[in-house]
């Protein structure tokens, strides 16, 4: 499944085999564990989403709340979107260095880090990454890849 319809985190769970289920399970409370207050989850763009509600920050660029950590099911893979890993080079690199220190293999594009499952990921390091960056962090984030400033 590369995009799902559905409205809901609970939809969307009931839509993937066993072992996915499990799986996707598994790292949302993982996520949910590490995410700094403010952020909330949601369905956005056919997966599950962990975003700055509209409510406090409705400045962009497409109209939807910012979206810092997804969780989605592809056909042949998962994915975690790590935004504020894509948007800022420090936590980039920061991340890519504590990755190969972990012995596991990165599989990442520009923010999303693929897995079949949990165990192919250093789960501690990903909930450090989610932990990194508080709300007005990742708004700071993201107004510098806009150049633009409150």
């Amino acid at each position: 499944m590369a995009y799902s319809s559905a409205t809901t985190v609970e939809e969307y769970l009931s839509e993937q085999t066993p072992e996915r289920r499990e799986a996707l399970e598994t790292m949302r409370k993982l996520i949910l564990d590490n995410l700094p207050p403010g952020f909330e989850e949601i369905m956005q763009f056919g997966m599950i989403g962990y975003v700055i509600p509209l409510e406090r920050y409705p400045n962009t660029y497409n109209k939807q709340a910012l979206q810092n950590v997804a969780l989605a099911s592809q056909k042949n893979y998962m994915s975690i979107y790590l935004m504020n890993v894509y948007g800022d080079p420090e936590t980039a690199q920061w991340f890519e260095e504590e990755y190969r220190a972990s012995g596991k293999k990165l599989d990442m594009g520009k923010s999303c880090v693929r897995f079949k499952k949990p165990e192919d990921l250093p789960l501690d390091l990903i909930g450090k990454a989610v932990a990194r960056t508080s709300v007005d962090g990742f708004i700071e984030v993201y107004e510098r890849a806009r150049g633009t400033r409150r």
